[in-house]
């Protein structure tokens, strides 16, 4: 057995407040930590800062490394535990902003960027798109991150697979505008995040925010899932909170063997799926 603590948190991130989102992820941090071991904590989409920046988005950004880093770092070193977390990232030039996800392992030690690839329509007006999928070397083996809309894609999570990740950590900001159906919305969160786990026989931690904004009302539904499409833990109300599970990593290796998923492909047959149309 190999067994590991995951823990996703469903937090209401207030718009454009880096401090006061930056103290209420360090007390989820404090709170978890205290009650018991756990070896990855994962936090929605954009928990420093909230979804619908619009111009404030290059007053919140950061580079990375930077003081928002440093700041969860040292949670994370004084825990010995992993840190995932959704951040406006920035390069030198002032104007290129990313969404992105940093993971932090557990000597404080930043793991590596990742910047989201699929940007829905209104993220397009503020960031620039990633350009590459990764995974990252955690203590306990290869992890994956996907952002948000990054979910839809099943090519995204299938190359993490591909990659090694046996844990896939989703930061997401999930809900629907008045316009849509809050219930379709939240059928769609669902099946993504156990078809991700099932398709590539592996774990999904996924955390994603509530709370309501300008165009968007944010329903949670954080959860953790496992190889066959399972929930172990899950948050089924709109409220503050984390969904915490032990897996076993042994699981991983078996289901895949089991169900041949990995092993079967016929990539030859797959070429359409690399043309852009």
């Amino acid at each position: 057995m190999q067994e590991i603590t995951v823990a996703a948190v469903q937090m209401y991130p207030h718009l454009a407040k880096v401090e006061d989102n930056l103290i209420a992820m360090g007390k989820y941090v404090d709170r978890i930590c205290t009650e018991q071991k756990v070896d990855l904590i994962v936090f929605p989409e954009l928990a420093v800062t909230g979804y619908e920046l619009g111009l404030q988005a290059t007053d919140v950004a950061e580079r990375v490394p930077g003081h928002v880093v440093n700041l969860l770092a040292q949670r994370a070193a004084d825990y010995s535990t992993h840190i995932i977390f959704g951040l406006v990232s920035k390069e030198k030039v002032e104007s290129v902003l990313y969404n992105s996800a940093v993971v932090i392992g557990p000597d404080g030690e930043l793991l590596g960027e990742y910047r989201k690839l699929h940007l829905p329509g209104e993220e397009r007006l503020a960031f620039r798109p990633g350009y590459r999928l990764v995974t990252f070397e955690a203590t306990f083996g290869e992890i994956g991150v996907l952002l948000g809309w990054d979910l839809a894609f099943p090519e995204a999570a299938r190359s993490l697979a591909l990659d090694g990740a046996e844990v896939l950590c989703v930061c997401a900001n999930w809900g629907h505008s008045p316009a849509q159906d809050r219930e379709t919305s939240l059928h769609e969160w669902r099946t993504y995040v156990q078809a991700r786990a099932l398709e590539n026989a592996f774990y999904v931690v996924a955390s994603n925010r509530i709370g309501e904004e300008y165009s968007y009302h944010f329903f949670g539904e954080s959860m953790v899932v496992g190889p066959r499409g399972e929930v172990y833990a899950s948050i089924d109300e709109e409220i503050e909170g984390y969904a915490v599970a032990t897996v076993d990593l042994e699981a991983v290796r078996k289901t895949r063997e089991e169900l041949q998923l990995i092993q079967c492909r016929v990539p030859a047959a797959y070429r359409s799926v690399v043309r852009k149309y």
